[in-house]
């Protein structure tokens, strides 16, 4: 669910003993809809996108672009070393003003005001000067978008209008009552909710109601009286205006389902509730796969397109060639059959659309050869001898490419397990690169420019370096000339999957050290959601990579395997942040 206001209220009085008096270290945009600020070791996200809009602070690195985005340039210039003087929010409106205390070129002091604006699909982020007046915005809106409002540089800054309806904080015990009696009594009593007050998301009008009647998909005439709602309405309402606020994360089958800023209770035993020690890691923890898979979808789906039909395209080729190749087994019929001809020449004459003789192969059996009749018998036999020559030179090349296309197979199937764990920007460019170069992609006459990605660091229970490769490339730079020779190397078992260089430094690893290194190959492979995966691992000596290997493709000996079951809290709990 997006923040709504009360969460966002919850958020900003997080943040204010923490943020304010500090000064903006550094300002960046990782991405199209998110800007960071960076306050003396503390990160703060603005999110302006229309699926996620909020404001927290973050633990979670993000890759930034080689060259910053316009607005990110503007509010550097704009915001590098203002102090942040104030969060402020209207009452239940999803709008939370930073205001700075800044200083322009010539050293003279002003305020600059950045408003965020978590309204779904409207959501923004736009600058102010001193005066309220626009600097720009990350979404400009024009005339032709809303006649309304317009948010363009020189304007002076309006609030979005109110939707009309009360807000909730005001409301009165007789007044609930009014509008309870008059409420249509098919109506659903969070949809009575919505549709009157002001404030409230989805989520918590279905908790009031759940609260008011044990129900949260309860009608208005089954409640016998407006009693129970209001005893509901009035503790939230106290709640909210004492900012007494607990981060609460709903779990179903281990996977994030909703948040709030007070206990619910609507699900029952079908969703866990956890509880978090603030907003921003609440948040954070909630939105991280949400993240990924929206990044896999806007910068990894032309990839998926890519990999996947040149995959469709081979495993369609290579059907076609074993049909071939099968077809070539059959071969020496081809040669009985112009030595049947050669053996009976004697008894032909041209035009015979087929020889009946004893076949001296099988005994002196009755055969039948089929012959062209425009054709002498010399020139069949010919023609029987030179099919059989060219389906014994067909097996040989048959196999050949068969050999070629089964190794691309199994390299884009590795493609596509690295572009299911690619998790920055760098990871996808990355890929993409590759598939350029193994030219399953065109090459563009512009270079993307990218930072090279550095592989995943994780440290083991005794402080061993642990390097899990990203991509294929990155795998053979691990393994074939990173990695000391003594080291191990760790790989899922006939699983497409990352490279693991367990580093010994020297010493040798514990069977806790290996089982761990272990672990993360199977969890950075295609067996990620398997239990009892089987994990290879030897020296990085006796790591090879074969005559005209694809990327990624290695051989290796003396080795031995050990079976692990992947686990996401142990894999956080390795990272090297």
């Amino acid at each position: 669910m997006p923040v709504d206001a009360i969460c966002l209220q919850a958020v900003a009085a997080e943040l204010r003993p923490q943020l304010l008096g500090l000064r903006v270290d550094k300002v960046q945009q990782p991405a199209r809809d998110q800007v960071v600020l960076l306050f003396r070791g503390k990160r703060l996200l603005l999110n302006a996108g229309a699926g996620a809009p909020r404001l927290q602070l973050t633990e979670i690195p993000r890759d930034n672009p080689a060259e910053p985005p316009m607005f990110c340039m503007l509010l550097r210039k704009h915001l590098s070393g203002a102090r942040l003087a104030e969060i402020s929010q209207p009452p239940l409106e999803r709008l939370v003003r930073l205001e700075f205390d800044a200083s322009d070129e010539l050293g003279r002091a002003g305020r600059r005001t950045l408003v965020l604006e978590a309204m779904g699909r409207r959501s923004n982020l736009i600058l102010l000067d001193g005066e309220g007046r626009i600097v720009d915005s990350l979404r400009r809106v024009d005339a032709d978008m809303s006649a309304a409002r317009q948010v363009l540089p020189g304007l002076f800054y309006r609030p979005p209008a109110s939707t009309g309806r009360l807000p909730f904080l005001e409301e009165t015990e007789a007044g609930l009552a009014a509008r309870f009696a008059a409420a249509p009594a098919e109506r659903t009593l969070d949809a009575f909710l919505l549709d009157q007050y002001f404030g409230l998301s989805p989520l918590m009008a279905r908790e009031l109601a759940f609260r008011a009647a044990g129900d949260s998909d309860v009608r208005v005439f089954q409640l016998p009286g407006p009693g129970p709602l209001w005893r509901a309405l009035e503790e939230f309402s106290a709640r909210v205006r004492e900012n007494r606020f607990t981060p609460v994360c709903l779990l179903r089958d281990g996977k994030p389902l909703d948040f709030a800023c007070v206990p619910v209770g609507q699900y029952g035993g079908a969703a866990e509730a956890v509880a978090y020690g603030s907003f921003s890691a609440l948040l954070d923890a909630f939105y991280a796969a949400r993240e990924r898979q929206e990044r896999a979808r806007q910068r990894g789906a032309d990839l998926l397109r890519a990999a996947s039909t040149a995959r469709d395209r081979l495993r369609r080729k290579l059907a076609l060639q074993e049909k071939e190749y099968a077809a070539t087994q059959d071969r020496d019929r081809l040669r009985i059959q112009g030595d049947l001809i050669t053996a009976n020449l004697y008894r032909m004459e041209r035009g015979q659309s087929r020889l009946e003789c004893e076949n001296y192969y099988e005994g002196g059996a009755p055969a039948t050869v089929p012959l062209d009749p425009l054709l002498t018998p010399q020139q069949n036999a010919a023609r029987y001898y030179k099919r059989y020559a060219k389906a014994k030179t067909a097996e040989k090349h048959l196999r050949q490419q068969m050999d070629l296309a089964r190794r691309d197979l199994e390299y884009l199937e590795s493609v596509l397990a690295e572009i299911a764990q690619a998790e920055t920007e760098a990871d996808y460019l990355d890929v993409r690169a590759e598939l350029r170069e193994a030219g399953f992609l065109k090459k563009q006459g512009r270079k993307e420019k990218s930072r090279p990605a550095a592989p995943w660091e994780f440290r083991t229970s005794s402080g061993l370096r642990v390097q899990v490769g990203r991509n294929n490339r990155q795998n053979d730079k691990l393994t074939l000339k990173d990695a000391d020779r003594r080291d191990l190397w760790l790989h899922t078992q006939k699983i497409h999957g990352s490279h693991v260089i367990l580093h010994c430094a020297g010493q040798a690893p514990s069977e806790e050290d290996i089982a761990q290194a272990a672990m993360l190959a199977a969890w950075f492979s295609q067996a990620r959601e398997s239990g009892n995966v089987p994990v290879d691992y030897t020296e990085v000596r006796n790591v090879k990579k074969p005559a005209g290997g694809r990327p990624g493709m290695v051989i290796y000996t003396t080795y031995r395997t050990v079976n692990v079951t992947p686990e996401e809290a142990a894999v956080k709990r390795l990272r090297v942040k």
